[in-house]
């Protein structure tokens, strides 16, 4: 599997599919890539299925992943929009990974954070991102989160509304 950074959709289907970066829990000088499905197992969490964890207050000292990313897309009612790094660099999403059970797979779930400047006129929060620069500072833990976790600056972000497919020249 190689890595193909995509658009990050939190409206896609529970249970879909995506690469997740992680250290290999088998040998740990290793870092993988393997396939997850987004969300908790609804079993422990009164069939509930999260997909978002808040990272206030939060150290996640194991099973730190990552998940390559293009864009993220948000939404407010009608609104939908694609948020971009005004570099057009990919990045990565924090996330924590949970081993199979049973009969839930691999799964994963994404860090949030306030929305900063860029953000917060079109949503409260948003999953915390994760430079190509720190990738290992994640997975290693060795850079405090409340450093890789701060609000990037104002106009690194680069928000735009997705037009709908009526909208599209033929």
């Amino acid at each position: 599997m190689g890595i193909a950074p995509t658009p990050f959709d939190p409206d896609a289907p529970s249970g879909g599919v995506q690469a997740l970066v992680r250290r290999n829990p088998d040998n740990m000088t290793e870092i993988e890539m393997v396939k997850a499905v987004w969300g908790s197992d609804p079993r422990f969490n009164d069939g509930i299925n999260y997909r978002f964890v808040r990272a206030e207050g939060r150290a996640f000292p194991a099973r730190r992943c990552l998940i390559p990313a293009s864009e993220f897309r948000m939404g407010t009612g009608d609104h939908r929009y694609r948020v971009t790094l005004d570099s057009g660099n990919f990045f990565y999403l924090a996330a924590v990974w949970d081993p199979p059970l049973a009969d839930w797979p691999l799964s994963y779930r994404i860090l949030t954070i306030p929305a900063g400047a860029d953000v917060i006129p079109f949503q409260s929060r948003h999953g915390v991102i994760i430079q190509r620069r720190d990738v290992q500072h994640w997975l290693d833990g060795t850079l405090p989160n409340e450093e890789l976790f701060a609000e990037p600056p104002r106009h690194t972000l680069f928000v735009e509304p997705l037009r709908k497919q009526a909208e599209l020249p033929l």
